[in-house]
């Protein structure tokens, strides 16, 4: 294993910068977000700790890319921001995400309810959901796993035409695999940042998909034309599980944080790290290090002790805590399940941790 430490000045640096007008910005801060946001440099913090390496296959080591702190995010010039007429992130999902109906629609109120917490100040909308024939896309087996992907580029077209007036973004999610185009194996997600647009899978975070077991195996596509999509009715879905849950909320965050101008992460163990396969996605924490945290603090304005607030009310929630979000053809009276966040309780800790920090 290898530890990424860097220095505490060259963290100061990438926090705080040494432009007076950003330095000035960051002492401004309530005192409380100061002393949260400095534990980046403390070498002693239990809050914040390097970057760990496994594998010659980890994301850092196999894709070198420049970092980014706090004033490159802050003076890129292509960055998208919400304005006041576009302060809402739309979710939509394509094909079913739940063997039942009830179970799809309430993982997706799950998921939206957590998006609320984890970009808190902006609004988040559901969009009815679509089937896969909706977004006319290309779609093969995969000849290594057997299993039905759908082409990203192709979904990333039709959620452009579907973006609403005051979206800051639209991203899709669905329970099928994706792939980016013929020579690749898979793709997690895929974005575009100039148009706001994203699509992300949790098809691979099934805790079956990678065992023989798996039931999501197809023979041999049979496809009478171009147009014939009716192999993705009843397609496998994975259960609900409370990993899966947590495995989702992590790819759809880090995902609409590179919609905000947030590149991957170099500096601490952090949400926006890069990740190149489930092992290392999953050692990846749910929070931003306070360098990433200032970058979507400064992109959205939230209060970051009422962030973290809604993010403890999201997980003590046993069901949706999304009200009035639900999509009209749902609103019956089936009752709420209870959600599955046994996987999220070390994070609450650890935000309660942060919280006492803030609130000193």
């Amino acid at each position: 294993m290898q530890i990424i430490r860097h220095s505490e000045q060259t963290l100061k640096t990438a926090l705080i910068s040494k432009n007076p007008v950003l330095v000035s910005q960051y002492e401004k801060l309530d005192a409380g977000e100061q002393r949260l946001m400095n534990e980046a440099f403390q070498p002693a913090s239990d809050l914040f700790g390097p970057i760990t390496l496994h594998s010659p296959s980890d994301w850092i080591t196999s894709h070198p890319e420049a970092p980014q702190d706090f004033e490159q995010f802050f003076s890129d010039p292509y960055r998208k921001t919400p304005s006041p007429d576009k302060r809402s992130i739309y979710i939509q999902s394509i094909g079913s995400l739940g063997n039942t109906r009830i179970i799809s629609e309430e993982y997706i109120k799950w998921l939206t309810g957590y998006c609320k917490a984890y970009f808190y100040g902006l609004r988040v909308k559901l969009l009815e959901p679509v089937p896969v024939s909706a977004t006319r896309c290309s779609f093969r087996v995969n000849e290594n796993t057997q299993n039905l992907q759908i082409h990203a580029g192709d979904i990333l077209k039709f959620l452009k035409k579907k973006k609403p007036e005051d979206a800051f973004c639209i991203v899709g999610i669905t329970m099928i695999d994706l792939y980016p185009r013929d020579s690749w194996n898979f793709v997690f997600g895929q974005a575009s940042l100039t148009d706001g647009v994203g699509i992300f899978s949790f098809a691979r975070y099934g805790s079956d998909f990678y065992s023989m077991r798996y039931e999501g195996k197809v023979k041999k596509l049979k496809k009478t034309s171009s147009s014939d999509y009716s192999i993705f009715n009843n397609y496998y879905i994975p259960e609900i599980t409370s990993v899966l849950l947590l495995r989702s909320c992590k790819t759809l965050t880090h995902e609409i944080g590179h919609i905000f101008g947030l590149r991957h992460c170099q500096w601490l163990a952090c949400l926006m790290q890069g990740s190149n396969h489930l092992e290392e996605a999953d050692r990846r924490p749910l929070n931003l290090c306070p360098i990433c945290l200032r970058k979507l603090q400064c992109a959205i304005g939230f209060s970051i002790v009422e962030r973290y607030k809604a993010l403890v009310r999201w997980i003590d929630d046993e069901s949706s805590g999304t009200p009035g979000a639900t999509p009209e053809h749902s609103r019956e009276g089936n009752g709420n399940l209870p959600k599955p966040v046994e996987a999220f309780k070390e994070w609450k800790e650890w935000i309660i941790k942060c919280l006492a920090v803030l609130q000193k």
